[in-house]
Formats: C-alpha cells, structure tokens, sequence
C-alpha cells in the first residue's frame, strides 16, 4: 500500500514542483517589493548573492522555501502570524498548501534576541513553504498580513472647528 501512495505521488511529481517553483517566484517578488519586508532570502530572485548558481544546478527552479525578514521584529512577525488566513501556520516544509512560521515567536521563543543572532535566526525572521493555491491568494493574504503586522501611524489630532 505505502508503494501504491508512493508511485502515485511520483506520477504528479513533476507538474506539482512546477506550480510550487512558479509560485515561490512570485510570491519573492511581490514580497522584495512590499514595503513591511526588510529582505527576502530566495536563490530564485535575481538578486540573491547565489542565483547564477541555483539556476545552474537548479535549472527548472530554486524550489518553493523561503526567508524574509519582516519589519518590526518579533511582535510583527508574531502579528503577521496571526493575520495569515491562506497560510497554514506550521512547522512542516514542502506541503502541497503554503505553509508559514515565524521562530522568533513560536519554535525558538523561549530564546532571547542575542541568542536568536547566536542562532543565525533573527526575531525578524519569518519562512515560507509556498503550495500550490493561485498565487493571487497568497500575495493577497501576505499582503493584508504584513500591512496589519506594521504599527499605525498615530493620527494626528483634529484642530478644533472654528464658530
């Protein structure tokens, strides 16, 4: 039976890998632009130190796992967590749905900010594993996450009316 499961998944294999590398790509993009993103780590962007390498060695793509550090720190990216709908918030990578945790406050919390840097993990550091739904599903959800993960400008004060 496991063999069974195992040929099946195979057969997809390919076409599934594809939809996953095409939208890893544009989720990297959408997010090396969006304002709430301090940076994004994705050998498929060509502005990653080792793109030329990942697209020699990875021809038809960088695969579907990503870093960014969203601005904020801890407390956005623990915000942003909670404003995801389309991601499933869990630990797991290569999943046929997008997948997203921030270790700064969830796997690694218990750890300060210098030991999270010691760690090579900053508090600002949040992971994709990016799934198969349409990629406008996940650009819109990031982006409504990220906008809520940022603090409001505080308003300014009405003036008083006059009369």
């Amino acid at each position: 039976q496991t063999a069974f499961y195992l040929l099946q998944g195979l057969e997809t294999l390919p076409v599934r890998m594809a939809r996953h590398v095409e939208n890893a790509v544009a989720v990297a993009r959408f997010l090396e632009a969006h304002p709430a993103v301090a940076w994004v780590k994705y050998p498929g962007l060509e502005s990653h130190p080792d793109h030329a390498l990942a697209m020699r060695q990875f021809p038809r793509g960088a695969g579907a796992m990503m870093s960014f550090g969203v601005k904020g720190g801890r407390a956005a990216g623990a915000k942003l967590i909670e404003r995801l709908r389309v991601f499933s918030h869990l630990a797991n990578v290569g999943d046929a749905k997008s997948l997203v945790i921030h270790p700064g406050s969830t796997t690694h919390q218990q750890m300060s900010a210098e030991e999270l840097k010691a760690a090579g993990i900053g508090e600002e550091l949040v992971r994709l594993s990016i799934g198969l739904e349409d990629v406008r599903d996940l650009t819109e959800d990031l982006d409504q996450a990220l906008k809520a993960s940022q603090p409001r400008a505080a308003k300014p004060a009405e003036a008083p009316k006059k009369g």
